[in-house]
């Protein structure tokens, strides 16, 4: 069995093959190449375009693969989202598809852009956000550098961001968000209907969803003598965890392990110290699979 896998290629391929690497599946690029090698043999990994990978998983060139909802909901087709993976090119959360003009143009809203010109990628989404808003304006596809259009190309855009920070720069201004988008892991309906490839599938969600859990969270395991011990629950207690624990080999105390943010380790290690705990050993997440 081999399951043919669409990796995003483009802005989401380095994110998707760090966050592969977490769960355990190590994808090796050639530059020469759009069939990477990965350490698995029921895996033949394929880099499409994330806009792409729809049509191709829902007429089974491919099995499975990572894109956006956005290029689902742009392609128009039906396939199984087998799950959410929220992550991006930058940050672990969703990106967004505004609508921007420049700084001083007189567009407020939607209704403003009866007959004004859109330059966007995302053509079809943006045609069903101006029906649904009952304006008639011209959409047009753009093959790159939207943000230098308006106002002599375009009288809007509609882009892809995460920080807004290009579009400040380009000196546009954001209207409205049109959509919001995470990445999603897609299988085709008929390889999901095969129990070897479906189990493959839900093997690989299994660890990616994992690794994503794992993301901005450590381990803490210490050592709590009993007389303190207590004392230093509480304190998980009152930040909602439930820690792991169990008796020392010689007694006279107890081991504890907890997961917990990494943003709140520094603050929270003195606080342990004082406590009573004693060899606090701080480690990484690779996975965390509930």
């Amino acid at each position: 069995m081999k399951l043919k896998l669409g990796i995003p290629k483009g802005s989401l391929q380095e994110a998707t093959i760090k966050l592969f690497a977490k769960a355990g599946f190590n994808i090796v690029v050639s530059k020469r190449s759009y069939f990477p090698a990965i350490d698995d043999e029921e895996i033949e990994p394929m880099l499409i375009r994330a806009q792409e990978i729809p049509k191709y998983v829902a007429s089974g060139v491919i099995d499975a693969g990572l894109t956006g909802f956005d290029w689902i909901k742009e392609n128009k087709v039906e396939v199984v989202e087998v799950s959410e993976l929220v992550y991006a090119k930058e940050e672990f959360k969703s990106v967004r598809w505004v609508l921007a003009v420049p700084n001083d143009s007189k567009i407020k809203s939607a209704k403003d852009l009866e007959g004004k010109r859109i330059a966007t990628e995302l053509v079809e989404v943006t045609k069903e956000y101006l029906k649904k808003n009952k304006v008639n304006a011209k959409v047009e596809f753009s093959w790159g550098a939207t943000e230098v259009k308006p106002p002599y190309l375009a009288d809007a855009i509609v882009e892809l961001t995460e920080t807004g920070a290009s579009l400040r720069a380009s000196n546009l201004r954001i209207v409205e968000t049109i959509l919001e988008s995470t990445t999603r892991f897609i299988a085709n309906k008929k390889s999901y209907s095969d129990q070897c490839k479906k189990a493959k599938i839900d093997n690989i969600v299994l660890l990616l969803r994992g690794a994503l859990n794992a993301e901005g969270k450590v381990g803490l395991k210490m050592n709590v003598p009993e007389k303190t011990f207590n004392k230093l629950t509480d304190i998980f207690e009152d930040m909602g965890i439930n820690p792991t624990v169990s008796p020392l080999h010689k007694g006279g105390g107890y081991a504890v392990e907890v997961v917990i943010d990494e943003n709140k380790v520094r603050d929270l290690i003195p606080i342990l110290k004082k406590a009573g705990a004693q060899v606090i050993v701080e480690y990484p997440l690779n996975k965390v699979v509930p």
